[in-house]
């Protein structure tokens, strides 16, 4: 029971933040629909492409949070922010990476055929959220941090108060008003940009100036780069990234295959692809707080307490993912209607919400998985996994079903296709995740 307050506690506080960020592509969602389906359409490519890109580069960064917390655990506060800012030298390296690949997405938009209607407003508003990459990544790296701390109750509190600057400035960028033009989709771009810059310089004013950090030292003069440190993040973060890439890209490719369907089709997917996102937030919570405790306890040498926070991280998210794929099954319809005023695009993104739904219910647990087994130092195999099952399985055979036949069955060119395809592909990725996080955890503490 002890460790399931304190990870339910630390889970909670990452989730109520992890939920404001998430409610910046919500809010979009809906103002862009508002302004109308094309501006939908474009915002679900827009940000497909943007998301694949920048979890990849966040996932490397969070990467740290096991590393921090094992420091923490052993008691090395001053080796601890010296790896702080070794990592700084890691993230804008790849905020540069992140910022070249949004200005020039032409690769995404051709390999996948997205309509030339929709190409020009896509790529204005890729090129306002590649100047957002680089603060983005800091902020999050400030946010890794915390976390790693088990105090991630400032960043929370920072991210609920960007919220309410993000609404009323995505408001008025897109649809216009107060002498201002509407922006469109690009608009939502403009205030995600002017948002995350006020988050880095609210996180930078905290680590300079509150107490808490002081024992750890990081406001010291940089250091040169220290190339074995350099080759620990990046022998833990690049398969931890390119996991992360995997899994979202499959998830968000959806989007850019589903695009040649027609209007309808991409709006919908986006509406169910924006519940699946808000959903996966409580997993994500819990993933960052077992983690964090799991990591904790190896830096303390105590094999059997971190076997125990895995453990009980894994039943917190089971029952909690149950709660939550129950409730969007039973209210799809309601739900679809709420985000789009055009009957057609609701009735059919109903119709993909029970996918979802089972869809969030095995991403949940092999989320989580995926968290705990970076502790153990074990990404290599995750990815391989991911790679077969999720780009292979889940998108390559959601492709062949959806346009070319698969086998036995025809043609089926619909947006539950990609869903339940997908689905089954993380069917075999939770069973196999499961199954290695027991194993190892067991294997560490005999």
């Amino acid at each position: 029971m002890f460790e399931a307050r304190i990870i339910l506690r630390h889970a909670g506080t990452v989730l109520i933040g992890q939920l404001a960020v998430m409610s910046f592509g919500i809010a979009d969602t809906l103002i862009a629909g508002r302004y109308d389906a094309s501006a939908l359409a474009a915002l679900s490519v827009g940000s497909a492409i943007y998301i694949s890109i920048y979890v990849a580069l966040n996932g490397l960064m969070q990467a740290m949070l096991p590393v921090w917390s094992e420091l923490r655990g052993a008691g090395q506060h001053v080796a601890l922010g010296k790896s702080v800012r070794q990592a700084l030298y890691l993230c804008l390296s790849v905020s540069l990476l992140g910022m070249l690949a949004l200005l020039w997405p032409g690769i995404w938009l051709e390999a996948t055929q997205v309509p030339e209607a929709l190409q020009g407003d896509v790529r204005a508003y890729l090129q306002v959220l590649a100047v957002a990459v680089g603060p983005s990544l800091l902020f999050r790296m400030y946010a890794t941090l915390n976390q790693s701390l088990g105090m991630p109750l400032r960043v929370t509190a920072l991210q609920i108060a960007a919220l309410g600057i993000k609404i009323p400035l995505s408001i008025w960028f897109t649809l216009g008003g107060w002498g201002l033009a509407a922006h469109g989709v690009v608009g939502c771009a403009w205030a995600t940009l002017v948002v995350n810059t006020w988050l880095l310089l609210m996180g930078i004013y905290h680590l300079r100036h509150h107490p808490v950090y002081v024992p750890y030292r990081i406001w010291q003069p940089m250091e040169a780069v220290h190339w074995p440190t350099q080759r620990q993040f990046l022998r833990l973060g690049v398969p931890s990234g390119l996991s992360l890439m995997v899994e979202v890209t499959a998830f968000t490719m959806m989007a850019l295959f589903i695009s040649r369907q027609g209007v309808v089709a991409a709006a919908s997917h986006q509406i169910a692809a924006s519940l699946a996102s808000l959903m996966y937030m409580v997993p994500l919570a819990l993933g960052i707080a077992s983690s964090a405790r799991v990591g904790f306890w190896l830096g303390a040498s105590q094999a059997h307490h971190a076997e125990q926070a895995a453990h009980t991280g894994l039943k917190i998210c089971l029952a909690l993912a149950l709660l939550s794929s129950g409730g969007l099954a039973l209210n799809r319809e309601g739900l679809a209607q709420l985000f789009s005023a055009n009957a057609e695009v609701a009735i059919t993104a109903a119709s993909v919400l029970v996918w979802v739904a089972l869809y969030h219910l095995v991403d949940a647990l092999q989320a989580v998985c995926a968290f705990i087994l970076r502790c153990y130092r074990i990404t290599l195999i995750p990815l391989a996994i991911y790679c077969v099952m999720l780009w292979g399985v889940g998108l390559g055979g959601a492709y062949l079903w959806a346009y070319e036949g698969l086998g036995p069955w025809s043609a089926r060119p619909e947006v539950s296709t990609f869903w339940a395809t997908s689905s089954f592909a993380l069917v075999i990725v939770t069973l196999c995740f499961v199954s290695l996080v027991l194993w190892t955890a067991k294997q560490r503490r005999l």
